[in-house]
């Protein structure tokens, strides 16, 4: 049995117990947050068994095993550095940090105290996605050429909105932005040019952002995020012989069609069941249980790759963070 301890309260954390009990080896022990009133109140919805006001005093608790860290992004790092300190394995949700330097501290910190960590990118543990990957090595759609994927939510976010401030990492880029360019990294790897615009808040944050990663093999992901506009979150992969949509939200698509050139669209198998996220949890058991300190569906090296790659994006389109 792998006992969890949860690290924040809001939504993303609720969602994430309720889908555990889809793990008959998981069980949440414990949860923590900023205040006790808070981390009682999340425990007693959720039954877990204690709650704590302190992120030291929860890292403390013996009992867990490994902890998921589900405060906003801006925190994520701090809140990692504490569980890590008290000798405990860490899930933290995307993106693990604000950029690739906090990032990397967190790995030299995990793997110094041979501690397992991986980012909650849920979208590279989800099985439709892993089928997508043997189907395009199988060379179901030839070699890839192009990647399209988009992640626009409407708002309206008033300007007191954590998406709209700086201080707290805000924008559409690191909240959303992370997920068409973590697909088109999974699907094409590091590009050889990358090309960037914005329309930036008066908060200092990007609203709307373009993005097109350029490869020397001639393929080319367009991509794109915002808080101005419900996009439809969809995706498409281009091959020489064929392409695969995949249906909203294409992060854990609901429909995926696959186009061989000359034969009848295909649907794939596609798991429904919860939110999703016990894939990832299941994924970070396993990895616990083989004694291992990365995912190698969710590497080190990818998480550095994709937060390098925001970095890069950040800079192009002007926005950083206090």
């Amino acid at each position: 049995m792998t006992r969890w301890g949860i690290l924040a309260t809001g939504y993303i954390a609720a969602t994430f117990v309720e889908d555990l009990r889809l793990l008959p080896d998981a069980e949440v022990v414990a949860v923590g947050s900023r205040t006790l009133e808070t981390a009682r109140a999340f425990a007693d919805r959720h039954g877990v068994p204690r709650a704590y006001g302190s992120w030291q005093e929860f890292a403390a608790d013996d009992d867990i095993d490994v902890v998921y860290v589900a405060t906003p992004h801006a925190a994520h790092f701090d809140a990692s550095m504490a569980c890590l300190s008290a000798g405990k394995a860490v899930l933290c949700e995307k993106p693990i940090t604000l950029d690739r330097a906090h990032a990397q501290t967190l790995i030299d910190t995990a793997r110094a105290n041979n501690l397992f960590l991986m980012e909650a990118m849920w979208m590279r543990c989800n099985p439709v996605v892993l089928r997508i990957l043997e189907l395009i090595a199988d060379g179901a759609i030839g070699e890839v050429t192009g990647v399209q994927a988009d992640f626009g939510v409407g708002g309206p976010f008033p300007p007191e909105h954590r998406m709209r401030a700086r201080a707290l990492g805000g924008g559409a880029l690191l909240d959303l932005g992370v997920y068409p360019v973590s697909l088109a990294h999974l699907l094409l790897g590091l590009p050889d040019q990358i090309r960037a615009w914005a329309k930036i808040s008066p908060e200092g944050v990007d609203e709307n952002t373009g993005m097109v990663f350029g490869y020397d093999s001639g393929a080319v992901a367009s991509l794109s995020c915002g808080m101005i506009g419900a996009t439809p979150v969809a995706a498409t992969i281009t091959g020489r012989t064929g392409r695969i949509d995949l249906s909203p939200p294409f992060y854990r698509p609901t429909r995926v069609t696959l186009h061989r050139a000359g034969g009848a669209p295909e649907l794939l198998p596609v798991d429904l069941a919860g939110s999703g996220y016990q894939h990832e949890a299941a994924e970070v058991q396993r990895c616990l249980r083989a004694g291992l300190l990365e995912s190698p569906l969710v590497p080190h090296a990818a998480t550095l790759e994709v937060m390098a790659l925001l970095d890069d994006i950040r800079e192009q389109i002007g926005v950083t963070y206090l």
